[in-house]
């Protein structure tokens, strides 16, 4: 992994935005006249510098780390002044207010198909969620019962249901050529299809991390370009930041990318422990890996926003997770067809109905386990200094250097450091 962050192009540029971000929030230094004025003496330099180098090769070469720095600075007051004005209001959107009634007339078309199954109320609100990203009907104790399991995650349209749908449309287009015009006209269905259903489903920010990741995928592949899955992510979270610097707060984004990076970072890890190679348990072993390293890297977030965390987790997931993954792809294709009593309606309809019925029943049985959560909060400072202490460990297995086992100890004795200040301000010391 060190090696693919130092080859990712846009680790660095994602780090520097990140940082302008954070300083324009917490302090609110923007002062307009003064960055546009830093911006240009920017510009101004490299322009100077470049026009007046005689040898480019001492300039390009030699001279890389002037005009590097020179660009983070700049990139750094851009990313102070967007901040800026999307705090003030003046964020461009490329979905104006035509596009969004359009897509929540659609929205409303496919879920009028839903009064025709013969489900519990609550079981078409959780089919609407899973499948539209509906959560208007939504009720409090079923997405607790959805939370205690675990599978909190299957609620929201994410980069699961994103995949899943887009794999629904790949295979939907299989019958066009995949080279000349009709690997481009295949490429442009793909989005177009693929852009639509986020657009239907509200645009939640894991949803449009995931349709960003495979719009580069799919770029690149249609361009006959590398791809490297590091870039790809952090490509899609620096469009996304520049787009509206405030989706860094925002806690589908941040739970969306760690477990996207947590993932691509263990997954292989996971799999490696115990090779699998009976097809009948590699893909269910899969699954598993990925639960386990998507948890792995949210733990901390979500002990520090909910206070929870599922011991059933992992049982969970797996029957789960294959429900989802038939019922998405069959409830869309039925919501699309017209209402009839057709044979193929009226078997995919049975279908979504049990898979429904099916998964709903799954969720309560290990939502009422004894023990099935764990209610314990991080606060800011101990959820910082347990993703320090994992990274540590993560860099020692892969360095194996004793100075990232000494890292540990300092991060624990930071915290027990503030822990003593807080009890001696409590105890009004």
């Amino acid at each position: 992994m060190i090696k693919e962050l130092h080859i990712s192009p846009f680790a660095r540029p994602l780090c520097v935005w990140i940082i302008g971000v954070l300083l324009q929030v917490n302090f609110s230094i923007a002062y307009e006249s003064l960055f546009m004025l830093l911006i240009l003496w920017g510009f101004l330099f490299l322009s100077w510098a470049i026009c007046l180098e005689t040898n480019r090769t001492v300039w390009v070469y030699e001279g890389r780390w002037i005009w590097g720095v020179t660009f983070m600075f700049m990139l750094l007051c851009v990313a102070v002044l967007q901040t800026c004005y999307v705090e003030l209001g003046y964020c461009f959107s490329f979905v104006n207010e035509e596009l969004l009634l359009f897509a929540a007339h659609l929205r409303e078309i496919l879920l009028n198909h839903l009064e025709y199954l013969h489900l519990l109320e609550e079981e078409k609100a959780v089919l609407g969620t899973i499948t539209l990203g509906y959560k208007e009907g939504m009720d409090w104790e079923v997405r607790k019962q959805f939370s205690m399991a675990g599978v909190v995650h299957l609620l929201s349209v994410s980069g699961f249901h994103v995949a899943i749908v887009g794999r629904l449309i790949s295979s939907a287009l299989f019958f066009m050529p995949r080279n000349g015009v009709g690997k481009w006209l295949r490429y442009g269905l793909t989005l177009l299809f693929l852009w639509l259903f986020v657009l239907i489903s509200g645009m939640a920010a894991p949803a449009i991390r995931a349709a960003l990741m495979i719009t580069l995928l799919l770029t690149g592949k249609v361009l006959e370009r590398l791809t490297e899955r590091y870039n790809i992510l952090f490509a899609s979270a620096f469009c996304m930041l520049v787009y509206n610097p405030l989706y860094l707060f925002d806690v589908g984004f941040q739970l969306s990318y760690l477990a996207v990076f947590s993932i691509l970072y263990f997954y292989p890890r996971i799999l490696r422990l115990i090779p699998v190679r009976n097809p009948l348990f590699r893909i269910p072993w899969g699954w598993i890996a990925v639960s386990v390293s998507a948890q792995l890297g949210t733990v901390g977030l979500c002990l520090y926003y909910f206070g929870e965390f599922s011991t059933v987790f992992l049982l969970a997931n797996l029957p789960l997770t294959l429900f989802v993954t038939i019922l998405i792809p069959v409830a869309l294709i039925w919501m699309l067809l017209p209402i009839d009593e057709g044979w193929i309606y009226v078997g995919l309809k049975n279908v979504v109905e049990w898979l429904t019925a099916s998964l709903f029943d799954i969720v309560k049985m290990f939502s009422q386990v004894s023990g099935a959560t764990v209610s314990f909060r991080f606060d800011f400072i101990s959820m910082l200094t347990f993703y320090g202490i994992g990274v540590s460990i993560c860099l020692y297995f892969h360095f194996k250097q004793i100075k990232y086992v000494w890292s540990v100890f300092l991060f624990v004795l930071i915290l027990m450091i503030c822990r003593m200040i807080e009890k001696n301000i409590l105890c009004g010391i």
